[in-house]
């Protein structure tokens, strides 16, 4: 486990930096955290870091936006907060995009934990009692 503390927007260039030193070697990254605890904009300061050429948002109503960077490599990236039904991540074939074996960012995963594969990167970002952000990291592996 790996914690980063992030108190200012400056610091979440570095942040981003262990973020992806640390879980670069898995393909599935779970992003957890409530409403507003900066899930996309961490997810956004990856995109750059991997010089993804798209605009990087959440994809709250279409579930799944495909981004891709100047070398032509696709990334995915996930939000299943509107999902009421676990099954409608089948209908966008995520099984297909889990298993692609390039990058998927997933924010509230629990909606769909069934589909999740079992080796992943956990991000927890929490918010602390000065709104600082602490970054909790976990490679899981089978699920635990």
């Amino acid at each position: 486990m790996e914690r980063i503390y992030c108190s200012k927007l400056s610091q979440l260039s570095e942040a981003v930096m262990r973020i992806i030193d640390i879980c670069k070697n898995e393909t599935i990254w779970v992003f957890k955290g409530q409403m507003g605890a900066g899930k996309t904009t961490i997810i956004k300061g990856i995109a750059e870091h991997f010089q993804i050429v798209d605009q990087v948002s959440s994809p709250t109503f279409s579930l799944v936006n495909e981004y891709q960077d100047t070398r032509g490599e696709l990334y995915f990236h996930f939000d299943f907060y509107r999902v009421e039904d676990p099954v409608e991540a089948l209908d966008i074939g995520v099984d297909e995009y889990f298993y692609s074996g390039q990058y998927c960012w997933i924010e509230w995963a629990e909606k769909v934990a069934a589909y999740i594969p079992g080796d992943f990167a956990l991000i927890d970002i929490s918010v602390g009692e000065n709104q600082e952000r602490i970054i909790t990291i976990n490679i899981i592996r089978d699920g635990r």
